[in-house]
């Protein structure tokens, strides 16, 4: 394909179980860019190749597929609809023109199907909607729009084709614009959808409405352009009906994809990570985006790139603009699944991968000139589980870490760190499902063991009051000795850590006050009550004793740690905990199930609102009780709920259990000193 014109690209996003990657095997099928009809149940579909989808029956990475259908040429993404791969579907949404968000027929619009919504109102694309399973017991077309456009407006959720038959007899779909062969059954609701379809397409234009308006008759060719209009605006979301499982409704799908899905060039312009706009051509440097990202131990790593703007061509060179280097290009790959062509060249909307880039990463920006702008990148959620890892074996350490490397590396929704304070390696990620995906991939292919468990808590200590000590070192072992006395004062204060130097008449010498915070420090570092870190205080020295023999540092941060740990068993010492900000996405269904346990886990509702169709709890929660939630709510929800969460603060920890804390810590660590 050598025309941008031809290309349609979109990613295909919705709820798990909705039917996405059946509609993808069947269009390739359809196209013939496949020789046999691919099956989920019988693991041969082109989309979910992987050994982890097969055994699961389920997307958990976005699929990169294309067919040629009739004059234009397809470039499509399935993306996973759980929750906990939202970040497959979020870097797909990132390279597509257009989202097309498909519906089950008999339960309509859930959570999977709000969070499609959502990142594409978001990333500012055409939608559009398709209503499979319509040939299944109780699905219902006309009840799965009116749930829409309770979510949408009624001016905005509008049906393009419509369904003949129901559940078994579901036979055959009309196009709501243009059939006139319309059933009996079925007329007067045809009638009304295409009444609002024509006034939408007559608001785009003054002419056409004026014309419309005055009872004028629109030609086929003004009421597809108008459609156009209405579709790259924004403003509608045509609804397609249909089952892949039994081909109705299916082509004409694919040839409303050809004609009124948006080319390339009708987005004019690329967002660019300084808030200005690239503008998209054929011609010019080829820009690309890299989007997705595959390592695999036996073939290697492969990048894939949404060329944005120019075009690019097989053994060549270009230059990663996000870091600097530039990198070698051998062959250009068309992709369906795991299978792969290889082409000369490729241009504006067409997706494609590059094997072997070595420093060439997720949400870089590519391209054939040195000055261009950078594009804008990706943002991903912050994971919301963790795990605390170590290698099962004894020496497997570096290979542990060099492995989880490469695999967080293609999956930015996975984070590894280092915890300082716990010192833990933590592998964090959006659910226990997505972290055992990344365990598994451990151990099957880098073949590496790994240990995991619940993280410990990077609890805090301050104060609520004054305190002041003083503390002597004294040590004589013959010979030189040691001999130190610091006087400290700690008080509570918001913000960072104040040290301050109150010492007068040279009781202690200047030369010795910063040993004497440097003990402080190391105190900060590790507290009194469960060795976890001091904050919120201010400390002054304002007296001592010195020995002009005896006396070194080293004594006076002996004596300034021992001082300071008095002091502030005086003033009142707490420990804090934090406190998550939590946003919860549930169908209205399971509210009381969600506030009851929310209470249970000592948290607190802050509010509740709704958002593309699902209920929205937002709370707070502390971060002990949040480990497990991912697995919790997919308990209570079947699946069905998602949740985000990030740091809000720390907060005081209930009595009860700071005590049992401070027990455990001092069991397991004795006196200190």
């Amino acid at each position: 394909m050598k025309k941008s014109d031809d290309c349609r690209n979109f990613v295909v996003a919705g709820h798990a179980g909705s039917g996405k990657t059946s509609l993808c095997d069947l269009m390739l099928y359809k196209a013939k860019a496949v020789d046999r009809l691919g099956s989920v149940p019988n693991k041969t579909s082109i989309s979910d190749f992987t050994p982890e989808e097969q055994e699961r029956e389920a997307s958990l990475f976005a699929s990169v597929m294309n067919c040629k259908w009739k004059d234009w040429h397809f470039f499509m993404s399935d993306a996973p609809g759980y929750g906990e791969f939202a970040g497959e579907m979020l870097s797909s949404m990132r390279a597509a023109d257009s989202v097309l968000v498909v519906l089950d027929g008999v339960d309509g619009p859930q959570v999977g199907t709000a969070r499609a919504w959502k990142f594409t109102r978001l990333r500012g694309v055409p939608r559009f909607a398709l209503v499979n399973r319509l040939d299944r017991e109780r699905a219902d077309f006309d009840v799965v729009i009116e749930k829409m456009r309770k979510n949408h407006g009624k001016t905005v959720v509008l049906p393009l084709t419509y369904p003949v038959g129901k559940e078994g007899n579901f036979s055959r779909v009309v196009d709501v614009l243009h059939d006139t062969d319309i059933p009996a059954e079925i007329a007067d609701k045809v009638a009304e959808n295409k009444e609002l379809l024509m006034d939408a397409i007559a608001e785009t234009n003054e002419s056409l409405m004026d014309r419309y308006l005055n009872g004028e008759p629109l030609d086929p060719k003004e009421v597809d352009e108008g459609l156009l209009a209405a579709v790259l605006s924004c403003r509608i979301i045509p609804v397609f009906a249909g089952s892949s499982a039994k081909d109705v409704g299916i082509t004409e799908l694919m040839d409303y994809i050809g004609r009124i899905f948006p080319k390339p060039l009708d987005k004019i312009a690329a967002p660019l990570a300084d808030g200005g706009k690239l503008p998209v051509k054929d011609d010019g440097p080829g820009v690309g985006l890299i989007f997705k990202a595959v390592d695999d131990p036996f073939s290697g790593h492969m990048a894939f790139m949404k060329v944005i703007s120019g075009s690019f061509k097989a053994d060549s060179e270009i230059i990663n603009i996000s870091n600097g280097t530039k990198e070698r290009v051998g062959q250009l790959l068309l992709v369906n699944g795991k299978n792969t062509v290889p082409i000369a060249e490729a241009c504006p909307g067409m997706m494609v991968a590059i094997a072997k880039l070595k420093n060439t990463h997720i949400g870089n920006t590519v391209s054939t000139a040195p000055d261009t702008p950078l594009i804008k990148g990706i943002d991903y959620p912050a994971p919301v589980m963790s795990y605390a890892i170590s290698a099962a074996k004894a020496g497997d350490d570096d290979k542990l870490a060099s492995s989880l490397h490469k695999i967080v590396e293609c999956d930015p929704t996975l984070a590894c760190t280092r915890n300082n304070e716990t010192q833990e390696m933590l592998l964090s990620g959006m659910g226990d499902q997505h972290l055992g995906i990344a365990i598994k991939r451990l151990k099957e292919s880098y073949k590496v063991e790994a240990n995991t468990a619940t993280p410990k808590i990077a609890y805090r200590e301050t104060i609520s009051g004054n305190g002041e000590a003083m503390y002597r070192h004294k040590k004589q072992t013959g010979g030189a000795g040691q001999f130190a006395e610091v006087h400290l004062r700690v008080a509570y204060q918001e913000g960072p850590f104040v040290f301050e130097n109150a010492v007068v008449g040279g009781n202690i010498p200047k030369n010795f006050i910063p040993a004497v915070e440097k003990g402080v420090q190391e105190m900060l570092e590790k507290g009194p009550l469960v060795g976890c870190k001091v904050e919120n205080v201010k400390v002054t020295v304002f007296d001592g004793k010195y020995h002009s023999v005896d006396s070194n540092e080293m004594a006076f941060k002996i004596a300034s740690r021992m001082a300071f740990k008095e002091a502030v068993s005086k003033a009142h010492p707490i420990v804090l905990e934090p406190i998550m900000s939590v946003k919860i996405y549930i169908p209205n269904e399971y509210m009381g199930d969600i506030s009851g346990d929310l209470n249970h886990k000592r948290g607190r509702i802050i509010g509740m609102e709704s958002e593309e169709g699902v209920q929205l709890v937002i709370a707070e929660v502390p971060q002990a009780e949040m480990y497990k939630y991912a697995t919790e709510l997919r308990s209570m929800t079947q699946g069905r709920g998602s949740f985000q969460m990030e740091l809000a603060r720390y907060e005081p920890l209930p009595t009860n259990l700071a005590n049992e804390l401070i027990k455990q810590y001092a069991a397991e660590n004795g006196d200190a000193e």
